[in-house]
């Protein structure tokens, strides 16, 4: 029988940070198609190609670039959650995308694409990696593990996807339960974004300080105990556990923003463990209290208030 050859996968990444252009030079390692969606006003300049430094492998891929969002068979938003609005508009014709994953930070934004876009064709996703754009194209993926987890529903349009990234390195599963899916990533980034960011300290000087420890344990448990009020399955101290097996030296996306005067996702981070607790009657001292130290060095409105 002849040989037959299937198209490569074509994907757009819209926010070429970190996160995205980690996805982005690892699918194009892979031999997908990749377009990243810039600015219209960086799209000249931006380079077409995307060099990654990671314990997965040093490489130079090339990618396409463009203002808008393209026909693709996956939509990746990796844009940070204070800029999800903006970046949509690069999305011209949704009826041209077969699936939309986000992994954005936080919980709401999956309800707003849902709204937008319509739920079949949101595929709600977590990742946890420390990864950062040093500068256009250049890539640093600084923790040695990259999770990515997806809802049960991309099993179909992102099978093929999932298998190539494990193969590069990323550790990948599909999960039944969407509730659990978002709040097992929130409930773990919540304590330690804020306790970062609030003591300026990496993971390593919070577990040695014990005030610090304290806060990010009670943090965990009060997010937990939101998160089961919403019929999540998460388990406290094996979320402690991992927690405690990250590397030392890890800092938080939220704490780089803060230093670097950026806005910090406060609102998706913090904000749904508040506002549900709220609705549940569900008392969370210690998150308040580090929300409130983060607000003092970012400044800005008070989720508080």
């Amino acid at each position: 029988m002849p040989e037959t050859f299937s198209e490569p996968m074509r994907h757009a990444i819209l926010g070429a940070g970190g996160v995205g252009g980690l996805i982005g030079a690892c699918l194009a390692h892979a031999g997908a198609s990749v377009t990243l969606v810039v600015r219209r006003e960086a799209l000249e300049q931006y380079p077409r190609q995307l060099h990654l430094e990671s314990a997965f492998g040093n490489f130079e891929v090339d990618v396409a670039v463009a203002a808008e969002v393209p026909p693709v068979d996956a939509l990746w938003i990796t844009v940070k959650a204070t800029q999800l609005e903006p970046a949509l508009t690069a999305v011209k014709h949704p009826e041209a995308v077969r699936a939309i994953v986000p992994l954005l930070n936080g919980i709401d934004h999956i309800s707003l694409l849902r709204a937008r876009y319509g739920a079949g064709r949101v595929i709600p996703a977590t990742i946890a990696v420390e990864t950062e754009r040093v500068s256009p194209g250049h890539i640093v993926h600084r923790s040695p593990f990259a999770r990515l987890y997806v809802s049960s529903a991309g099993r179909v349009p992102l099978g093929s996807t999932l298998d190539q990234l494990q193969q590069i390195g990323f550790a990948c599963r599909f999960v039944d339960d969407e509730a659990t899916l978002m709040w097992s990533k929130l409930v773990f980034l919540a304590p330690y974004a804020l306790t970062t960011s609030a003591g300026d300290k990496t993971k390593g000087e919070v577990d040695s300080d014990p005030s610090w420890r304290s806060q990010m344990e009670a943090c965990l448990r009060e997010a937990c105990a939101v998160a089961a009020a919403e019929g999540a399955k998460v388990n406290p101290e094996a979320i402690l556990a991992g927690m405690m097996a990250l590397p030392t030296n890890m800092r938080s996306s939220m704490q780089k923003d803060v230093e670097q005067h950026k806005t910090p996702e406060l609102d998706a981070i913090a904000g749904p463990i508040l506002r549900v607790a709220r609705r549940h009657g569900i008392e969370v001292p210690a998150t308040k209290k580090l929300v409130a130290a983060v607000e003092q060095r970012a400044g800005g409105e008070s989720l508080l208030a």
